[in-house]
């Protein structure tokens, strides 16, 4: 069929394309998806997410993203996007746009300057497929009897765009302070796509006020939930929680379960007390505890520690205490939710897609992707990965079918 070009008529407008968010995933299948494509979102720039991802400088993607850094119902999902479009492949795009960067820990590439360079990026790469876009425009409603006819108000008029084919690329329900909804949520269902039950994820772990005394105190430690282990900096804060250990962890943890923290995850605590009884058995075992780990986290554990000398600690009273600073059970309260969750975990269940495609199996001509899908990555990067890669595949996908 021939690629339909943008037509004003009586009712509104008609194109070949509409995509739903203005985001990382929405943007790329607009560079992609071929002529009259219209990218519309109710925020007044685009991107927003991206601007203040990796604080301004946006963690675009991940040396070592592989599906294995993924979360979903169905983990082999994402491998066909994935292995199609490739973190190499847009290190290729952002180098040819002439955007330096660097790699900071675990294989995660940022701007050297600003995140705004990767949302200049994408405009570019729209202009040049000769997709439009409209922001500040709200969604009405959307209804399809043959194609998808979406009505749009835009500077206080309304508008029916007729598409051919519509993308959900709107996004989860996380940061809704920048406008998340879970738009994209409602549509599916109306269009009788299942969801996967949406939840935060990449957030921090709530603990009441149990923490308080220990706000500030970061430290490197490994944190576990339901298998998964996480070796990276864990923060106390007032409220329980963060860093990006914990984070990580979050993504695995459910509601009411516990999580395992090692606070010296690179050093046998063990070793280092049966070496200090040794060489210095008349010290206390919370003084040489102290030289290891933060003092004020020991201040804390002190009620549950020995007081004794190490000199009066057998190897296996040792390996007791040892064992449980490697292995502190923690049972959060809860979560932050969604006002701090960097992602949403579930959404449209991947079942009802085309993982080839993304296009929907039951709707011919709807597609959903991004983090409107149940795929949810690692903190790291992995995630605009996704974006990436589903947004390409979509896009792509229309293009070839034009």
């Amino acid at each position: 069929m021939q690629p339909r070009t943008f037509q004003a008529n009586p009712v509104g407008m008609q194109v070949n394309t509409l995509i739903l968010g203005a985001g990382a995933a929405g943007m790329m299948a607009a560079a992609h998806a071929g002529p009259s494509t219209l990218v519309v979102d109710h925020a007044r720039a685009p991107g927003e997410k991206i601007r203040i991802s990796g604080g301004g400088r946006c963690n675009f993607t991940n040396l070592y993203a592989e599906p294995a850094n993924f979360i979903s119902g169905n983990p082999h999902f994402m491998k066909s996007a994935l292995s199609r479009y490739t973190q190499w492949d847009f290190i290729d795009l952002v180098n040819s746009h002439g955007i330096a960067w660097h790699e900071k820990t675990l294989g995660q590439l940022f701007c050297d300057d600003s995140a705004r360079q990767i949302v200049a990026l994408l405009r570019a790469e729209m202009d040049r497929a000769g997709a439009q876009m409209w922001l500040q425009t709200s969604i009405d409603s959307v209804t399809h009897d043959g194609e998808f006819r979406v009505t749009l108000t835009r500077d206080g008029r309304s508008t029916v765009v007729t598409a051919h084919h519509l993308i959900l690329a709107t996004g989860g329900k996380s940061i809704p302070k920048m406008g998340a909804t879970g738009l994209a949520y409602r549509i599916a269902e109306q269009f009788g796509l299942p969801l996967v039950t949406p939840r935060p994820g990449l957030v921090p772990l709530t603990f009441g006020d149990t923490f308080k005394p220990l706000a500030g105190i970061a430290l490197p430690s490994r944190i576990s939930a339901n298998g998964p282990a996480f070796t990276e900096a864990a923060l106390f804060t007032h409220r329980g929680l963060s860093g990006p250990a914990v984070l990580q962890a979050s993504s695995y943890w459910t509601e009411g379960e516990t999580i395992t923290l090692d606070l010296s995850p690179d050093a046998s605590l063990f070793d280092l007390l049966k070496t200090a009884r040794q060489t210095a058995g008349r010290r206390s075992l919370t003084t040489v505890l102290s030289q290891h780990l933060p003092a004020r986290l020991v201040v804390y554990l002190d009620d549950d520690l020995p007081k004794s000398n190490l000199a009066d600690l057998s190897d296996a009273k040792l390996a007791q205490i040892a064992d449980r600073l490697h292995h502190w059970q923690l049972t959060p309260a809860g979560s932050e939710g969604y006002r701090t969750a960097e992602v949403t975990l579930g959404g449209i269940d991947t079942d009802a897609l085309n993982s080839a495609t993304m296009e929907a199996k039951t709707v011919p001509g709807l597609f959903a992707i991004g983090e409107a899908v149940d795929v949810t990555g690692w903190l790291g990067g992995y995630n605009f990965q996704w974006a990436w890669s589903s947004g390409w595949a979509a896009g792509t996908a229309i293009a070839a079918g034009c």
